[in-house]
This record gives C-alpha cells, sequence and structure tokens, in this order.
C-alpha cells in the first residue's frame, strides 16, 4: 500500500493538522485508495482533512519504507484554490505553525519532511523513511504510551475517536 503526505507553505508557516484518532499535529495525507494515483490522492486527502481545495506544485520526495510502520510515501507541495479551514471526522483542529515554531511533539518523521520541503531542492527527493523504527516506537511507547497506543491499535485497523 501506498500513502501520501502534502504540505501548505504560507510565507514562513506551515498547515498542519491534529489528528482525531491520535491527538498529534502532522501534515495531512493518507492512503491512496484503489483505483486512484498518488496525486489524485493528495488532493482528496487535503480536501478531506483541511477543507482547502488545492492544486498540486510539485512533488517534492519519495520515502520508501524501511520496516512495517511506514509505507511508500509520496510528498507533495500544495497551493490553495479556495476553501477555508474545517474539522471532519479524521480532524480535531486545522492550524498554520511558524517553521520556527513546531508542536513541541510532532512526531517522526514530519520535522524532516517540512525541512525537505523548505529546502526547496531542485530534483525529487528519493531516499528512506528516517526515525520511523522500532527503538524509536519503544522511546515514544515509554514517554507517551496512551498515544502510542492509540497508534498501534490504528495500525490494526481500530480507530478510536
Amino acid at each position: 500500500m501506498q500513502s501520501v503526505a502534502c504540505i501548505l507553505l504560507k510565507g514562513k508557516e506551515v498547515l498542519l493538522i491534529q489528528r482525531r484518532d491520535i491527538p498529534v499535529w502532522v501534515l495531512p495525507g493518507g492512503g491512496v485508495d484503489k483505483g486512484e494515483t498518488p496525486e489524485e490522492a493528495a488532493v482528496r486527502e487535503m480536501e478531506e482533512e483541511t477543507g482547502y481545495r488545492v492544486r498540486i506544485v510539485r512533488k517534492i520526495a519519495e520515502y520508501f519504507p524501511t520496516n512495517r510502520l511506514a509505507k511508500l510515501t509520496h510528498f507533495y507541495e500544495m497551493e490553495p484554490l479556495g476553501g477555508s479551514p474545517l474539522t471532519g471526522a479524521e480532524t480535531r483542529a486545522v492550524a498554520f505553525f511558524s517553521l520556527d515554531g513546531l508542536p513541541k511533539h510532532l512526531p517522526p518523521p514530519y520535522a524532516n519532511w517540512i525541512a525537505d520541503a523548505v529546502s526547496q531542492h531542485p530534483h525529487l527527493i528519493q531516499k528512506k523513511v528516517e526515525g520511523v523504527t522500532y527503538g524509536v516506537l519503544f522511546k515514544l511507547l515509554v514517554q507517551h504510551p496512551i498515544l502510542v497506543g492509540r497508534f498501534l491499535l490504528t495500525k490494526l485497523g481500530i480507530h478510536l475517536n
């Protein structure tokens, strides 16, 4: 299975969503449905999770999984065409954050992906997903057992709201 992640930059700010199932701030994104291209999934996920209608500005990266905690992820920069911030079934909150003031507990690998987007690399970045390892998962489990427990339940297909 493949997934998408999206970034919408406004000056020195980045749009993040707070997930409903696991209350952490992340980049918008999700799975690519059967019969859907990654580009179609990115546009759909942005509108579903943020309320913004968007177009793709560029494909920033392809991140390759190193274990079962990650999926092949296509990462896109988006530009708003309309709409306004809305919450929904998957989203508890939508907000812009300063690139210098990202949420304290931003899960891996989102800080790295934001840095990749801001770097304006001239070519498509292709690399392994960083920071998503079983060791990091264990460390986070000790530090944040409820959040990691909820994450693991979502991996099993059980979603808590």
